[in-house]
């Protein structure tokens, strides 16, 4: 009896079960190794992808709270406390993602991502948020600060 094996291309879910399967029993012959090495480096792209949207989304409430303390509420609040958790988690959780918080390509992206939403979200010029994070790494993710006041 010949094994039928999944193809990458064909169904992705079936190909990782069976690829799992066959590094469980020893086949290492039977291994798609190409695909599994796109696969392990996908996974912590994944994890680049979501410490950036999370810290887009945290910036773009921080920018909301300066610039329009009229509009602060609880659900700013909560965002901005939820987002620095996340992000603080994903950072613990996976260390080597703290690179990208010195790589200014990386910051370049997340800050544009964040003024393109607060732009969107305030009606507030694209051109009138500042070009560069006005604040550091760790007084964004301090808990303790609150753009303008300082305080809640």
């Amino acid at each position: 009896m010949t094994e039928t094996l999944q193809t990458y291309d064909t169904d992705v879910v079936a190909w990782a079960q069976q690829q799992a399967q066959l590094l469980r029993a020893g086949r290492f012959e039977a291994l798609d190794i190409e695909h599994i090495a796109e696969e392990i480096e996908d996974v912590g792209k994944s994890e680049q992808r979501e410490l950036e949207s999370r810290m887009a989304v945290l910036l773009a409430h921080l920018l909301k709270w300066h610039y329009q303390p009229e509009r602060r509420g609880r659900s700013w609040e909560a965002t901005i406390r939820h987002q620095r958790e996340r992000v603080s988690r994903r950072l613990e959780r996976t260390p080597s993602l703290k690179t990208s918080l010195t790589d200014p390509d990386w910051w370049a992206d997340t800050w544009g991502d964040a003024r393109l939403e607060t732009a969107r979200e305030t009606g507030i010029g694209f051109d009138l948020l500042p070009a560069d994070c006005p604040w550091t790494t760790t007084e964004i993710l301090n808990p303790e600060f609150w753009p303008t006041s300082g305080t809640r």
